[in-house]
């Protein structure tokens, strides 16, 4: 905690001393220097360079231009829109690594109001020089610095509603009675409920008595709740001292409104302090802190997990003293003596078989506060040598950050009662009261799920620049980069190591060459094999330069080549090592249950694998073509590439090459085969932005549009296949993929179950049940009869942005599309069995009466292993199109506030999230035990001052 307190202070410190030492010095109008330089510097590795001289694989957002139009909270808002090649991961690689003003960060503790630019690196020679860790891609971020002027004050605020996008429907008792009959009969069970019983829940006349419990009802949740922010940024300086500052504050309360949830909500309160000193003209230091701290509190109930389960005929939570009689004596001492008497109407219900419920956890079970506290520092020196050789400057840094969280839990106990009713005058009655449970306030907080995290970054630099005879470009690099990160619970640290290497040259900005390489070093191999080199070359060329291309429409054309090898330690891990160490050693432990007399009741030993010298890095093997440009005075911009590649050296045991005598059989079982090198995946796609921008009538038009295929497929994998199993084979398919059984149909009667494949999944087949193929012809259904069903992610990602200017007014809306993916419908929801709750889409079951028109297996009270399995039967398509966000805003004509101490003023009004179009959209929108998707409707105020 201390950590907190030392961060807030440093915030504070660098926002007065940078005030007070502003105010010493003459201020210098520099807005235009301001303004060029954002929009011709691009932060890219450990430098920044010109935008006209980016080569292939870079993308640019203006994320302070951005949320002028456009109010967002998610730092990656932006980066799937508007530019492309990035689908939740870059270039179809997950683990993207995120820097943070040059420090290994999480993307989650900054906001865009913060950043002034994010730079998306995706080729092989824009990472290299970021290490091993970096090898799948990076998002660079940029906070906001100083600039040079009067001290400036810009105030947001925020102000909007949430509203649940859909529910799931879930089927009443005296429904979902009837189908559990059903589903126990079609198992050949007797009925668990009576004609009686299901019709006097039917009628709702004592829905204590015969509940019809509802979890979504709005008895227990608003139609909607607030979220409220806050955020102020102060910022200005001199040719001494340039700072940024800005803190803010967030509110989110809570969709339910029961008991003590009615209370819940998350908080995010922060302060950011960046500080830039001129100490000598060769001498200057920046220095930047950050501190945030996040709160979620909420009643100790998993209300939305027993919304998915908890079935409509179980429990009545909340029961009235109404109904106890004045003469009951004991049922009322029961009731006297608890605790937790509600309004001083209700009293809380259970049963035997359901002594506690979610309703009543909202009431009684006490509270839980999720606490995240995170402290970042770093400091940047940087020193011109000119006066050693013109154009070498020397650069170090150093940064750590800490984060921690833990819960602050205040665990109660609480009796609950079921009532055994009686009718003997004529209405409904209580006659006594079974109490589960007992009411306990230990008044004590709890602290537990304590967990750490730490940071630190250190790396240092020198690089060159020079131009000679004004044509001749040239720039060099020499640079050590290492981070390291210590988790709670983790014996090794995360590390990063790498000395980095870039020669470049360009001859008048036409003709480029870029050498970029890398030397990580990696603990997790062989003592020999630590050591990589990661080569990668790009070419440029700028042909709107060249005499023979003459006049043309385009303003600028560039074509970029670039290819490399990067090694990366990344995918050295297993499901059981995460981490990845010490797989290169030999393992042999003690395993079995009995022992040998020989060994003094020693249990028996067994090899868990055996040594691999031979461990190297995993190599990204790649090559990228780049064509960016614009034409008609920036009429339309343009950006593509194309990639393809491998990734080459995966992690795996290979049993296939080795000796069958390498595998101890038996029990215990072990093995010498050991962890080599030896997967591959092939990887291509392309991307593309482009942004045309025109006037018409006054108004000023962009609309963009980007996006990204990719494709990964499995090149070589260690397998073992017989002739009829080939069709198992993931060689040539996706690494994405979806496997399961081909269904076809359900059965219609025991004849076709008779002439059909034995299907062995552990459970008599019955008519209704799905039917499947056997693909390998040997008369058996199982396992080995699975088959490729698609990709679980999306090939095809589409981002469309629109701006329209007209005046004082700017409407702003994005959309995001994906294509090509499938899922399965393998939730709860959808997956009907046992003692699961009911949800509408059985209506659609199998019967004996719907068997030509059923969409849905019979029920089931079994597991249902048969139909509930991955199969094209619960295949869908995720194609779908997502209007993110519609804004529009108002800035108050300048003539307005003249004589004001206010510069500018905006209003806005926007939607998010406003709307799904899909032939799933219902699932789409629909979450299964979970809070609901919303739509967020927002107004703000943003001032200058």
């Amino acid at each position: 905690m201390k950590y907190i307190y030392i961060g807030l202070a440093i915030c504070i410190v660098l926002a007065f001393s940078a005030l007070n030492a502003s105010a010493q010095v003459d201020l210098v109008e520099t807005e235009t220097l301001v303004n060029d330089t954002i929009e011709k510097k691009v932060e890219v590795a450990f430098r920044s360079v010109n935008e006209q001289d980016l080569l292939g694989g870079i993308s640019v957002i203006d994320v302070e231009a951005l949320t002028k139009k456009s109010y967002t909270l998610s730092s990656f808002s932006f980066i799937e829109n508007v530019v492309g090649g990035v689908n939740g991961n870059i270039w179809g690689m997950n683990e993207m690594l995120v820097v943070i003003d040059g420090m290994v960060r999480d993307a989650n503790n900054v906001l865009p109001t913060e950043i002034q630019q994010i730079t998306v690196l995706k080729g092989a020679a824009a990472v290299v020089l970021y290490g091993s860790r970096a090898s799948k891609g990076v998002v660079q971020i940029t906070t906001k610095r100083g600039q040079l002027g009067e001290p400036s004050l810009n105030i947001r605020v925020n102000s909007g509603v949430r509203v649940p996008k859909a529910y799931p429907k879930y089927l009443g008792s005296a429904e979902y009675m009837t189908y559990y009959n059903e589903a126990r009969m079609n198992d050949g069970l007797d009925p668990s409920f009576s004609a009686e019983q299901i019709y006097y829940h039917s009628t709702g006349d004592n829905p204590y008595r015969y509940p019809n419990l509802d979890m979504y009802s709005s008895d227990y949740l608003k139609r909607m709740y607030n979220q409220t922010e806050g955020i102020a940024e102060i910022f200005g300086g001199n040719e001494r001292v340039k700072y940024y500052t800005t803190t803010g504050y967030l509110r989110e309360s809570s969709i339910l409104d029961v008991g003590n949830t009615s209370e819940n909500y998350v908080s995010r309160m922060f302060a950011r302090g960046n500080l830039d000193l001129n100490l000598h003209e060769n001498f200057t230091v920046s220095t930047d802190a950050n501190a945030t701290f996040y709160d979620a509190h909420g009643a100790r109930t998993n209300w939305w997990g027993g919304a998915a389960n908890l079935r409509p005929n179980r429990v009545a939570p909340l029961i009235p003293l109404t109904y106890l009689e004045e003469n009951d004596a004991p049922s009322w001492a029961q009731i006297d003596a608890s605790r937790n008497v509600i309004d001083g109407r209700y009293f809380l219900g259970g049963t035997q078989l359901d002594p506690t419920n979610p309703v009543a956890d909202a009431y009684a079970a006490g509270t839980d506060r999720f606490v995240s506290r995170q402290f970042q520092f770093n400091t940047r020196f940087d020193l011109d040598l000119k006066s050693v050789l013109e154009g070498l400057k020397f650069r170090s840094w150093y940064g750590i950050d800490y984060a921690m969280t833990y819960n602050k839990t205040y665990v109660n106990e609480y009796a609950t009662f079921e009532p055994i009713w009686t009718n003997y005058d004529g209405p409904d009655r209580i006659a006594s009261l079974n109490s589960y449970g007992v009411d306990r306030r230990s008044g004590t907080e709890q602290i537990n799920n304590s967990a750490y995290r730490y940071t630190y970054n250190l790396g240092g630099l020198f690089d060159f620049s020079r131009t000679v005879n004004e044509n001749h470009n040239w720039y060099g690099m020499v640079v050590a980069n290492a981070w390291q990160r210590r988790m709670s619970g983790q014996y090794h640290m995360l590390t990063n190591v790498n000395l980095g290497i870039q020669a470049s040259y360009n001859f008048d900005h036409k003709y480029y060459v870029d050498f970029s390489s890398a030397l990580p070093y990696s603990a997790k191999l062989p003592s020999d094999n630590r050591l990589g080199f990661s080569p990668t070359v790009t070419l440029g060329w700028r042909p709107v330069k060249e005499d023979f291309f003459g006049t043309s429409f385009f303003d600028d054309l560039m074509l970029t080549v670039s290819g490399g090898i990067i090694n990366q330690d990344m995918d050295i891990r297993t499901d059981e090592n995460e981490m990845g160490y010490y797989l290169y050693k030999p393992i042999v432990e003690r395993a079995g249950w009995y022992s040998w007399a020989d060994l003094g009741g020693e249990a028996a030993t067994r090899f868990n694998r055996g040594e691999s010298p031979l461990m190297t890095f995993v190599q990204r093997k790649e090559i990228n073509v780049g064509l960016r440009g614009s034409i008609l005075n920036r009429a339309m911009t343009f950006d593509f590439n194309y990639f393809m590649g491998t990734m080459d050296g995966g992690i795996t045991r290979p049993v296939s090459i080795y000796p069958i005598y390498f595998t101890q059989v038996g029990y215990p079982s072990g093995s010498l085969i050991p962890y080599v090198n030896y997967n591959i995946d092939d990887r291509s796609g392309f991307d593309f932005s482009m942004y045309f921008n025109q006037e018409v009538s006054g108004v000023d038009l962009t609309l963009g549009v980007s996006g990204m295929y990719s494709t990964t497929e499995a090149s070589r994998r260690d397998e073992n296949l017989s002739e009829e199993n080939m069709h198992l084979s993931r060689i040539g398919y996706h690494v994405n993929g979806l496997w399961g059984l081909e269904s076809l149909g359900l059965f219609r009667d025991q004849d076709e179950i008779d002439a059909a494949p034995v299907q062995a999944f552990g459970e008599t087949v019955r008519p209704g049940d799905i039917r499947y193929k056997d693909q390998n012809g040997d008369g058996v259904i199982d396992n080995n009869d699975q088959v490729f069903l698609g990709r679980w992610d999306t090939p095809f990602r589409l981002g469309v942005n629109f701006t329209a200017k007209w005046r004082n007014f700017t409407l702003f809306a994005m959309a995001n599309g994906y294509f090509g993916g499938h899922g399965l419908k393998n939730n709860s929801y959808y997956w009907v069995r046992g003692e699961n709750k009911y949800s509408d889409i059985v209506r659609d079951r199998w019967t004996e009466e719907t068997k030509d028109t059923a969409t849905y297996p019979r029920l089931t009270t079994t597991d249902g292993a048969n139909n509930f399995r991955a199969s094209d039967y619960w295949l869908f398509k995720t194609d779908r199109i997502n209007l993110s966000q519609v804004q529009l805003t108002y800035d108050i004509p300048e003539t307005a506030l003249e004589g004001s101490f206010v510069k500018g003023l905006s209003v806005y009004v926007g939607g998010y999230d406003l709307l799904t179009i899909s032939k799933e959209r219902k699932h789409f929108e629909m979450n299964v035990g979970s809070a609901p998707q919303t739509r967020f409707y927002n107004i703000g105020v943003k001032g200058f001052f």
